[in-house]
């Protein structure tokens, strides 16, 4: 009888470690179903934790990118989510977005949701992903160009970038309390490669000043307004 409650007691316990580590606050893996549910109510973070090559290929719409196998862009780009806002997170199979999920889980994030079987599960079920579109790359003379004249604020950034989506109404302010004092000079960090190369910008986003052609200043990460401002203004 003891040996029969000394068991009984062990599957119980394991049984309830595993209910906490599947439906408490910790990582959720959910079906294609489930997850589309949440994706269309617009209350969830998104993010893509494959690398940037697989996300140019197809993504779900709105999603941000932080390659998982990078740990050094996971932790840089995923410090910019907001820990308190539910996330789904996905990538190819459901495996990298897993262990992503329990990282960030670890970190403070509240609510994370992981796509079962990721993308592919759902192109299996028939859902659709977002493909980018083809962009001539700019070309190295075209940037060159752009920067010949006046005070020329470039930043690299992308759609995708979570720091870069933080900068942009600071971007924006500055373009319209600023309009006469300098030229907006955009890069894309996902398709601009060899210009990036050509400026050695290697982080997203890097803002680089330029007056009449010659590099006066540069930044990458968050870079607050007033910064930016004493820098075009100087």
């Amino acid at each position: 009888m003891k040996d029969f409650l000394l068991k009984f007691c062990c599957f119980f316990m394991w049984v309830l470690l595993f209910a906490c580590e599947s439906n408490g606050q910790g990582n959720l893996s959910i079906s294609v179903a489930e997850f589309e549910a949440k994706f269309n109510s617009n209350n969830y973070q998104i993010l893509d934790v494959r690398t940037a090559g697989e996300f140019k290929a197809g993504y779900l719409k709105g999603a941000l990118q932080a390659d998982w196998l990078n740990k050094k862009e996971f932790e840089e780009r995923t410090q910019y989510l907001n820990p308190q806002k539910p996330l789904l997170v996905y990538c190819a199979s459901g495996v990298r977005s897993e262990q992503a999920a329990k990282w960030l889980l670890k970190k403070g994030f509240k609510e994370v949701y992981n796509l079962k079987g990721g993308t592919s599960a759902w192109q299996v079920s028939g859902k659709k992903l977002e493909a980018s579109q083809a962009v001539t790359q700019l070309s190295i003379s075209e940037f060159e160009k752009k920067i010949q004249s006046g005070v020329v604020l470039i930043d690299v950034g992308a759609e995708w970038c979570p720091p870069c989506k933080k900068m942009e109404p600071v971007i924006h302010q500055l373009q319209t309390e600023l309009a006469d004092k300098f030229t907006l000079v955009k890069v894309d960090g996902g398709n601009d490669i060899e210009v990036m190369k050509h400026i050695k910008a290697d982080a997203l986003p890097t803002f680089i000043i330029y007056k009449n052609g010659k590099e006066v200043w540069r930044d990458f990460g968050i870079v607050s307004k007033e910064v930016l401002q004493s820098k075009l203004v100087q």
